[in-house]
């Protein structure tokens, strides 16, 4: 059986912390095509807040279809959201 240790906070700034890391790394990866919040957050009609409010792991809740979205902006695979770095 799998445990998690971490909280429901712990485990939402966990996942905004690799939101975070995975966009820089796009940025990193696609100097001309960089991504903003703004611009993520369009691209998975949501609002700007959310995108700012998840990466800082202030966000209590995001549903799965946002997260696909964001992993599929940033090409990651969505399981990556959830590793505690």
């Amino acid at each position: 059986m799998l445990y998690i240790k971490e909280t429901r906070g712990d485990l939402f700034k966990i996942i905004g912390a690799n939101v975070r890391y995975y966009r820089g790394l796009y940025n990193l990866n696609h100097p001309n095509e960089r991504i903003s919040q703004a611009k993520m957050a369009h691209m998975c009609n949501v609002s700007t807040g959310l995108i700012g409010s998840l990466e800082t792991g202030k966000v209590q809740g995001i549903s799965i279809p946002v997260l696909w979205n964001i992993s599929q902006i940033l090409g990651v695979s969505i399981d990556r959201f959830f590793e505690n770095r």
